[in-house]
């Protein structure tokens, strides 16, 4: 009875300190523990850093927290950091310009119609390219060996605005005249590649889509695991996914945040915390590179009558 009454109270306990927890998922990392908000302090307002991981939050958040305290301190201003779970998610806050900057990925980008205009400020670089493939993995023990004998099988999704994880395998389904909820005979949303990764190779799904750069470190960094699914198919190369920024931010600073992304490698400490996001560094976007998939996405979307 004493457990019992104990799972209870732990149960209640959880649910009151998640209801406790900041609104709207903002974070600010830039101000030590237990000191008033920024914005209270200065009277200025901060800068709004958005992500949306899509690789498990344990192992990127970090990473986030010390690109937002870096440009906290090279701008001498407060930044703040706004997590959210999707893609979708994140686009929202954009429409309706409640953040300055956001990590956005090539699908999300191409999808965004908000209100609020948005312009490419970076985009990253891994291993000498900016560019990434669509692989398609299955489980190293399976005897499926090309897309073609995915049909009826279960598929594990990332996000829905991923394109390596999600749209990239539904504009091959349109090309071919069928959709995921014909062709397939089930599928899910991982909102993570390592999960999508972790959940073939547990054979919880029979395929993913996961992106080439994402799977090239987990090779590195996890190859036990790594060595239970193979690449069946690789699609055509997309550029990585952007970082925007609202477009009525103060020129001025848009310049200074450019200088800011351009040079961050040059931090060791942070250089090293990068490649934990598949980040070398960041470079400036190519902007043709872009409007030519925003096109390509638009014309597959209609063709996938969506």
């Amino acid at each position: 009875m004493k457990r019992v009454i104990s799972m209870i109270l732990l149960t209640l306990a959880c649910l009151f300190s998640a209801a406790c927890a900041h609104p709207q998922g903002y974070i600010d990392f830039t101000q030590p523990e237990g000191a008033r908000p920024a914005v209270e302090q200065s009277g200025v307002k901060p800068l709004r850093i958005a992500f949306a991981s899509v690789m498990s939050p344990r192992e990127t958040r970090q990473v986030y927290q010390q690109i937002v305290t870096y440009i906290a301190q090279k701008q001498q201003r407060p930044a703040v950091l706004i997590q959210r779970r999707t893609y979708e998610e994140l686009n929202a806050l954009l429409a309706n310009g409640d953040a300055d900057i956001a990590f956005s990925s090539t699908g999300a980008y191409a999808a965004y119609q908000g209100q609020v205009p948005i312009e490419l400020l970076a985009m990253t670089e891994t291993n000498g390219t900016s560019h990434y493939q669509t692989y398609i993995i299955t489980a190293a023990d399976s005897d499926i060996h090309g897309f073609s004998q995915l049909r009826g099988k279960v598929f594990a999704f990332t996000d829905p605005l991923s394109y390596s994880g999600c749209l990239a395998i539904k504009f091959l389904l349109a090309r071919d005249g069928t959709t995921p909820e014909i062709f397939f005979n089930r599928f899910f949303y991982t909102h993570g590649h390592d999960k999508s990764l972790w959940s073939v190779a547990n054979h919880l799904a029979d395929a993913a889509g996961i992106d080439s750069q994402i799977y090239e470190l987990m090779a590195d960094t996890n190859p036990a695991l790594a060595k239970e699914v193979r690449i069946i198919e690789a699609l055509p190369e997309a550029p990585t996914g952007p970082i925007v920024v609202r477009s009525d931010l103060d020129p001025a600073e848009k310049e200074e945040l450019r200088h800011i992304f351009y040079t961050m490698h040059e931090d060791a400490d942070l250089a090293k915390a990068m490649k934990n996001i598949v980040i070398d560094r960041f470079i400036p976007p190519d902007s043709e590179a872009y409007e030519a998939f925003k096109q390509q996405y638009q014309a597959q979307k209609r063709l996938a009558g969506t």
